[in-house]
């Protein structure tokens, strides 16, 4: 990336813009289309999903459940029905073969609010001066839990923002747009994405599940990547890149094993070189090139 040049600008002159951007894209209208779901019945009387995305029934027949939730309150002392129980294995299972942080980039209402703040960030040049742990996150992780078991209530789902502004959406209320609004400042002027990469305990939750997962993003072209630099300055936890794109030396394969990494696919749209696709866990050979590589193309 040269100099005052926005990231995927090579992308853009090179594949057109609808190919630099088509994995953002369909992250906003899967991202837009589950919320249109939950606000359907509530603001249409059309009520294809009911509840809301920490616990909902669709059609009245699927039922899904937040595992997180459900792990918050068994540690309360609570039984789970048998319906929740279901839920959350399902979501389980779909998140271990998608990708467990694929909750943060294709599902998260939030997410919204903080690309917005990072894309803001970027075109303004703002200094950020704070810095986090990444890990952070896993030790607010660990503390919700605590609180579910020391106190016996779901004390973090009072004041999850994503549970708020469905809650919000659906009955009115007020106070999550403060919280949203507080949420895209502090990215904006205090940490870049500094709620979703270093604060948030939802998304710390769902990086334990990708650790696991099938679906991942590989480098399998590595060898044409010419360091523009541009998947890192788009990517919202660009330390996952690094050990796939520049691994050949190590004998590391180029496949992002990291949990942490969304699968949202923006380091696809930007790269001119076509570096990135989508593959899975078991194409992580060495010596795989872009010939061997399993690719999803949208």
């Amino acid at each position: 990336m040269q100099p005052g040049q926005r990231p995927g600008s090579e992308a853009i002159a090179g594949k057109g813009w609808w190919a630099a951007h088509r994995w953002l894209l369909l992250r906003r209208a899967a991202q837009l289309s589950i919320l249109a779901l939950f606000l359907a019945g509530p603001w249409f009387g059309l009520w294809i999903v009911k509840g809301t995305i920490a616990s909902s029934l669709t059609l009245d027949v699927l039922p899904l459940t937040d595992p997180y939730l459900l792990l918050q309150m068994v540690l309360t002392g609570h039984s789970p029905e048998q319906a929740a129980l279901i839920g959350a294995l399902i979501v389980l299972v779909f998140y271990l073969l998608v990708g467990g942080r694929v909750y943060c980039s294709w599902v998260c209402p939030v997410n919204l609010v903080t690309d917005a703040a990072a894309w803001l960030h970027q075109r303004l040049g703002i200094r950020h001066t704070a810095q986090f742990r990444r890990n952070t996150r896993y030790w607010i992780l660990g503390l919700t839990l605590l609180l579910a078991l020391v106190s016996g209530t779901l004390l973090w789902e009072l004041v999850n923002p994503v549970s708020i502004v469905y809650r919000s959406l659906i009955f009115g209320v007020g106070f999550a747009w403060l919280l949203v609004l507080a949420i895209f400042l502090f990215d904006l002027f205090v940490s870049r994405r500094g709620w979703c990469s270093h604060l948030c305990p939802v998304g710390a939750f769902y990086s334990l599940l990708g650790h696991l997962s099938v679906l991942r993003v590989s480098a399998a072209a590595r060898e044409r990547c010419n360091d523009c630099m541009d998947c890192y300055a788009v990517c919202p936890e660009p330390q996952v890149i690094r050990p796939a794109l520049k691994g050949a030396e190590q004998n590391t394969g180029p496949v992002i094993m990291s949990g942490n990494c969304t699968n949202c696919g923006r380091c696809i749209d930007v790269c001119s070189k076509d570096v990135f696709h989508v593959s899975t866990r078991f194409n992580n050979s060495t010596t795989s090139q872009f010939a061997h590589k399993t690719e999803v193309t949208p």
